[in-house]
């Protein structure tokens, strides 16, 4: 196992105790086992938790095995620590660690990481674009009757207004 393989473990299971979590993985690394259309993926995002059903999660010395569903169809998923680069949480969102170590290059050049004398920093993705926002508008209703001719006896109630959301 490698150095890192302890303190991956250790975190993995403090944040399955807390519910579902994401695993970033390199799918092309040696010992990864994974449904054939996803082995050439350097950025593989697989969800983990002890309620899925089959409950068969193992975190051990090696790495992570697991069924998990792709597409409907069953998998049995195998995971050695030096392929897993990153953990996140669901429930928590301030649980992420990240192994800039075992990260593929790929990823290394996209994500801008930079390195310092004794620690690596990763540095945020560039802003989202700008997207445009939903404009709201009163469309009219349907017209109601001339009103009757002469003083009215109850003032009218006030109509109300319809939003329609136009993208």
């Amino acid at each position: 196992m490698d150095k890192k393989g302890p303190d991956k473990k250790e975190r993995l299971l403090a944040a399955l105790e807390q519910g579902m979590v994401m695993i970033h993985l390199d799918a092309r690394r040696p010992g990864v086992l994974v449904p054939q259309h996803l082995r050439d993926e350097p950025h593989l995002r697989l969800n983990l938790s002890y309620r899925f059903d089959p409950p068969d999660l193992s975190v051990s010395e090696w790495g992570v095995r697991s069924t998990l569903s792709f597409s409907g169809t069953r998998f049995t998923i195998a995971v050695p620590w030096s392929a897993l680069f990153a953990i996140a949480s669901h429930v928590t969102k301030e649980l992420f660690w990240m192994y800039p170590d075992d990260m593929p290059a790929e990823l290394l050049q996209q994500t801008q990481v930079t390195t310092k004398v004794s620690t690596q920093e990763v540095l945020p993705p560039p802003a989202p674009e700008a997207r445009p926002r939903a404009v709201l508008r009163e469309v009219p209703g349907e017209k109601e009757a001339e009103p009757p001719e002469g003083p009215p006896d109850d003032p009218p109630a006030p109509r109300r207004g319809h939003l329609r959301l136009v993208k």
